[in-house]
């Protein structure tokens, strides 16, 4: 997976497979998409906190895109102009199940709080790494769940994939100074709560994800998922994040962004990728033909 919102991107590649598929080159375009897919796809499993339908997000938002290409006149930057449909459609989605899981913090809090601490020993934790790592991220996924679907994605771009923040302002519609504004009072609500809550950012909280993990685990509420953790079908997201030149998080908030960014992503897709479902797709060819004019 590569991050298409690096200052390092070249998006020169992707503005002449535009211009080749606008001009009815159907592998140009499955080059595009292949391009983005995985990037898309880690975004919204991140945002939904569901890989299933980070799935179905991923395909909504590429059929978008496709429909959408002919109105590429490449007066302005590709990103901004694809990733402004591709974020604007995640805004507008129908709500998904785990956004409404939890009220707010506190909700959370107290659910997480009634799950049992079970003792666990030196050896059982030491065994059992895999099993707290799959907690860990998914008690730290459910807690970006509570903020609003703009500051999700706001912290998921502009801390945890730390892209160039004109490049996020541009997205946003927002001017510079604003987007930093929002990422700010979005972070400083965030970490506060991971403090007040988290054992691993504050040891004198008594929340521990091997303790947790157990309990989950006893109670048929949790699988561990080793292979989500395996470099040959993961890596994290700390590989494909900027390095921006314009850091504006402390050394205590890097901590708890770091936390984030040991998160696994998938470095591709399934066989049954989402851009092979859209090849097979019976109306595929409606969507090709409209940004064809054929």
């Amino acid at each position: 997976m590569e991050n298409p919102l690096s200052k390092r991107y070249n998006e020169a590649n992707d503005k002449l497979l535009i211009e080749q598929a606008n001009g009815g080159n159907k592998d140009a375009l499955n080059k595009l998409i292949i391009t983005h897919e995985s990037f898309i796809y880690n975004i919204a499993w991140k945002f939904t906190n569901d890989k299933n339908e980070a799935s179905d997000l991923t395909q909504e938002v590429l059929i978008k895109v496709i429909t959408k290409l002919s109105t590429f006149k490449g007066n302005s930057s590709l990103r901004t102009w694809l990733y402004r449909i591709v974020f604007n459609e995640f805004m507008q989605t129908k709500r998904k199940p785990m956004e409404d899981k939890w009220e707010n913090f506190d909700d959370f809090a107290d659910k997480l709080n009634a799950i049992p601490s079970p003792d666990i020993s030196a050896d059982e934790e030491k065994e059992q790494i895999y099993r707290t790592k799959t907690a860990r991220v998914r008690c730290m996924s459910g807690m970006l769940m509570c903020l609003t679907r703009e500051q999700r994605l706001i912290y998921l771009l502009g801390d945890v994939f730390q892209i160039d923040h004109n490049l996020g302002a541009e997205i946003f519609e927002v001017s510079k100074s604003n987007f930093r504004k929002k990422l700010s009072r979005t972070r400083k609500e965030f970490h506060a709560f991971m403090n007040k809550q988290c054992g691993l950012v504050n040891l004198e909280n008594p929340c521990r994800c091997s303790k947790k993990a157990k309990a989950m685990e006893a109670a048929g509420r949790m699988q561990t998922d080793k292979k989500l953790f395996d470099p040959k079908f993961s890596s994290t997201i700390a590989e494909y994040a900027d390095k921006v030149a314009d850091e504006v998080a402390d050394k205590v908030d890097r901590k708890y962004i770091e936390f984030f960014q040991e998160h696994p992503t998938k470095k591709a897709l399934d066989k049954e990728s989402i851009i092979r479902e859209l090849i097979n797709d019976s109306n595929y060819n409606k969507y090709f033909n409209e940004i064809t004019g054929k």
